[in-house]
């Protein structure tokens, strides 16, 4: 094909040869450049590839300003403020033995362009270093604060588990401990805690001596500075500003890091210049094992609280709970030391501003019934009650999986988005998407996100003093009744006893009930005596004017086989009634045994199962089953008969008179 090219900027196709085709003509325009629509844009001013990657991240600037910008009248540079916060994290990683810090730097070694130069001084005579060691030599980068995003890159990039769900959550396993290892807790007793804490029958707390804590904490510090990186978050606990904790949690998985993001409270970038030293500090080194030969192990996990130290190590477990309950057992020491209450509840709130909280052991509801779309939830696991009013201890919520459906559960199915992490659930393979009901891995699968993930959460989560005190209990023998009204010997009492009754199958697959007793509802937190937190929670509700309430979420008609489960519309009408005022007005009768004071009537409960006795068809049963229920009572009651509440052993009695009498 030939064609013409015409002069004055035209064009056109030769037509002698193209005959029958219209002509096809350009003109050229007044102005060269107007094109109809011109959406080539301008090229990068990139001249590499590294270059093209570098320009993608926009740098975090020098954060904010600072809030006092001079040290006894010297004004600190952006690099002297960084200067001191890894001098900080060098401190919290220095060896005892030693007594050097590793060296630190800031930032992902997978990005670093060359580890910093030290400048060494400079020595006419050589003299053999003696106490340098190959730690010594290396650096170790610290990987600080990183958001959740970045938190995903390096655990999808580097640990193996790592998935991001179909929700967009993070997918991630802890490894062959898929719950907490009590038995392997251990308790510095020394002069601090000899007389603080409760030792001995019951107790959860194992003691070990100081010099095994140091020989952990070295190991622990030791394989962490043996690392390229680790992860360092500093953030606080309490939402009480008053009270508030600050914590440096330094582990060697973006996994842990990001659990700890969620599930304290995450500091503004004001709040984290003016951070300074931490109150309390965890060393995970998750999967690196204690040494055995150790004084006071049992396995090769240990984990080791000293509360003079304010320091917790972590060895030979990757699961995250032993970070989050080892900082809920320390704030049940520091708290009472500051007169204040610290609880293992749920926390809620109506819209005018009555709080109410509920304890309650594993399948009672208490996740359930404190999640209500009516009111605010402060908090679902970890309370504090000060003279302020009540206040959440943690960021986030650490909710069981297993099980778990949209229909049933809405606030927590939504809550599993990006930013989540999901522990040891199982998946499908190609599409993601997560089966609640698969427990392959374990039984224990959990979802741990930031409390703003929930709809009606009240930020910050602080309340007035509380109105109502609800302890749930799942009673499988049938006998307690719905809901009971409790004085304050009987609040003090059942807090104390912290009674469920879970079904377990016997060798001949009969199920019956067992009997469950925790004490305060959280016996493998507490660190000092149940009575010392029964008479704080007792003094606190005289002084408020709360109402304490004991409410059955278990079975009705007969124990678990022949009668029935309360309906949980039932519970929610009696909770409901509660949180609204109408269950105090009502009128009440006593119970045998136990001496519960029941109402009559209540608007949308049958009043036949409002005393249990109604509902059981053989009366003889039900009276021996009451009377084992109310001997179990007393038989765990016996641990706790002996300790007077301070000197006061009248107090005591009072609580022993509220319990079971036959």
């Amino acid at each position: 094909m030939a064609s013409n090219g015409v002069g004055n900027g035209e064009f056109s196709f030769d037509n002698k040869r193209r005959t029958g085709l219209p002509k096809i003509q350009t003109q050229k325009t007044e102005d060269e450049n107007v094109v109809c629509h011109d959406d080539s844009a301008t090229p990068v001013k990139a001249q590499t590839l590294e270059e093209l990657h570098s320009l993608q991240k926009k740098k975090s600037a020098p954060t904010t300003p600072i809030k006092s910008p001079h040290v006894f009248g010297v004004a600190v540079s952006e690099e002297e403020r960084q200067k001191q916060q890894l001098q900080s994290i060098s401190a919290s990683l220095a060896s005892l033995t030693r007594e050097t810090g590793p060296k630190v730097v800031k930032g992902d070694p997978a990005r670093q362009a060359e580890t910093p130069k030290v400048q060494q001084p400079v020595h006419h005579h050589h003299t053999p270093a003696l106490n340098i060691s190959d730690s010594g030599l290396k650096f170790t980068h610290i990987l600080y604060n990183l958001s959740p995003a970045e938190l995903y890159e390096q655990a999808i990039k580097y640990e193996k588990g790592s998935f991001i769900t179909s929700s967009g959550a993070l997918a991630t396993l802890s490894g062959a401990k898929t719950g907490r290892s009590p038995r392997d807790k251990r308790v510095v007793r020394d002069e601090t805690t000899e007389d603080d804490l409760w030792w001995g029958k019951g107790s959860p707390n194992i003691e070990m001596d100081e010099q095994t804590f140091l020989i952990n904490r070295e190991r622990a510090v030791d394989y962490l500075c043996s690392l390229e990186k680790v992860f360092v978050n500093d953030q606080f606990l309490n939402w009480d500003p008053n009270n508030r904790i600050k914590v440096r949690i330094v582990s060697a998985r973006a996994y842990h890091s990001l659990f700890m993001h969620n599930m304290c409270i995450r500091p503004t970038p004001e709040e984290l210049e003016d951070f300074g030293t931490p109150d309390f500090t965890i060393y995970n080194a998750g999967q690196f094992p204690c040494n055995r030969y150790t004084h006071y192990m049992t396995s090769s996990t240990s984990i080791d609280i000293n509360l003079a130290r304010r320091e917790m190590v972590i060895l030979g477990t990757q699961y995250a709970g032993e970070m989050k309950k080892g900082l809920f057992g320390v704030m049940h020491y520091l708290m009472p030391k500051r007169q204040i209450l610290s609880l293992h509840s749920g926390c809620n709130m109506g819209k005018e501003g009555d709080v109410a909280l509920f304890f309650g052991l594993s399948g009672t509801g208490k996740t359930t019934l404190s999640t209500d779309h009516n009111r605010y939830l402060i908090g679902d696991d970890e309370h504090c009650w000060s003279d302020h009013g009540v206040s959440n201890i943690e960021g986030g919520c650490y909710a069981k999986c297993i099980d778990l459906a949209r229909e049933k559960e809405p606030d927590i199915w939504n809550a599993i988005k990006f930013g989540t992490v999901l522990e040891n659930v199982v998946f499908e393979e190609h599409t993601r998407e997560v089966d609640y009901t698969d427990k392959s891995v374990t039984e224990n699968t959990r979802a741990a996100y930031p409390i703003e993930y929930i709809p009606n959460a009240k930020i910050p989560c602080v309340g007035p003093h509380p109105k109502n005190v609800i302890l749930l209990a799942c009673d499988a023998f049938g006998v307690l009744p719905p809901v009971s009204k409790l004085n304050l010997a009987q609040t003090m009492y059942h807090f104390i006893s912290g009674y469920t009754a879970l079904v377990a199958g016997t060798e001949d697959g009969i199920k019956e009930p067992t009997a469950t007793f925790s004490a305060c509802f959280g016996a493998a937190f507490i660190m000092l005596h149940p009575t010392k937190y029964a008479a704080m929670l007792a003094e606190k509700m005289l002084k408020h004017g709360a109402t304490g309430w004991l409410v059955n979420t278990g079975w009705s008609g007969g124990s678990y086989g022949s009668g029935s489960r309360i309906k949980l519309a039932y519970t929610r009408k009696i909770i409901d009634a509660i949180h609204s005022g109408d269950l105090l007005k009502a009128e009440y009768k006593k119970t045998e045994v136990f001496g519960l004071e029941i109402p009559t009537a209540l608007e949308g409960v049958p009043s036949e199962i409002l005393d249990p006795v109604n509902t059981w068809p053989d009366k003889k049963a039900h009276k021996d089953t009451l009377l084992k229920l109310g001997g179990l009572f007393r038989k765990n009651f016996e641990v706790f008969t002996n300790y007077k509440i301070g000197s006061d052993s009248n107090l005591t009695e009072e609580i022993l008179a509220a319990g079971p009498n036959f």
